[in-house]
């Protein structure tokens, strides 16, 4: 089977929100186009303001109106049955008595209708909860229908804006392909295979873990070479400070002597070298 592209695939999901769409108006529950009146209510048909309220009802049934309606029917059809019944009692009470000879009726036969009329209940309570237990299958399967239907219209609202999606999509991967092949300083691994993909990233991920370990090495260093770093800045700053003396010193040493001045220093070196050339012949006679 061939595969469908996304416009076919949104044309075919248009034909079929239409398609839903003549099914909702065939589906739809029957009008009854003149409210159900009991013998006795001549003031409702009578009255053209209520019968029009009750025709548009009917026009723009909801849950409640609907309801509502049952419940006034039940009560409607209640009264009716009771008339009826009424009435075929006095009509069969009447035939008897006037009948010729007249319909006299026994114990025995009484009992035994009364055995019948038992009977006659029970299959009457029997069906009445067998008609009860369908009636609440009917309105479970009722709601079932219901909150699918309200699935299958959210499901095709979705599905309606997949196929916009996927061509976008399918859009942004053809560019991106075109701008990988055309870039000219593009890196060659973004081509690898899966397995070379793995290999090149198991390389990267040891090369980091050495690069962890370094770090961490020269972390644990660095507050020796820290402590080591300022010892040196202490000497070098002695160094510097007696320096800078030797330094002020000799330029002193020299401004005095250009002065002519002596302060006896000179005098001292000269008799230390001289002491110091003494030593240095005697060392070499005794060797």
């Amino acid at each position: 089977m061939a595969e469908l592209s996304p416009a076919e695939t949104r044309k075919q999901l248009q034909q079929l929100g239409d398609d839903s769409g003549d099914l909702k108006t065939q589906l739809n529950i029957l009008r009854i186009s003149e409210p159900i009146f009991s013998p006795d209510d001549e003031s409702r048909r009578s009255s053209p303001s209520k019968r029009r309220s009750d025709v548009s009802t009917y026009e723009n049934p909801t849950p409640a109106s609907l309801e509502a309606d049952l419940t006034h029917y039940k009560e409607l059809f209640s009264k009716l049955r009771f008339s009826y019944v009424e009435q075929v009692t006095k009509e069969k009470f009447l035939r008897a008595i006037v009948g010729d000879p007249p319909l006299v009726v026994g114990h025995n036969e009484n009992v035994e209708m009364e055995a019948q009329l038992a009977e006659v209940k029970a299959d009457l309570r029997a069906r009445k909860e067998e008609v009860r237990s369908m009636v609440e299958e009917m309105e479970k399967t009722g709601k079932d229908l219901a909150n699918r239907y309200k699935n299958v219209q959210l499901q095709m609202t979705q599905l309606s804006t997949l196929p916009e999606s996927i061509e976008n999509l399918e859009s942004t991967i053809a560019e991106l392909r075109a701008k990988q092949g055309t870039d000219a300083n593009g890196s060659t691994t973004q081509n690898l295979p899966l397995p070379a993909t793995l290999s090149l990233l198991s390389e990267r991920e040891a090369e980091l873990a050495a690069l962890d370990r370094q770090l961490a090495a020269v972390q644990n260093a660095l507050p020796r070479k820290t402590r080591e770093a300022e010892a040196v800045e202490r000497e070098l700053s002695v160094l510097e400070r007696r320096k800078t003396e030797a330094i002020a010193q000799a330029q002193e040493v020299k401004r005095k002597k250009e002065e002519g001045e002596s302060d006896g220093l000179v005098e001292m070196g000269r008799w230390y070298r001289s002491a110091e050339e003494a030593l240095k012949k005697l060392v070499d006679f005794e060797g």
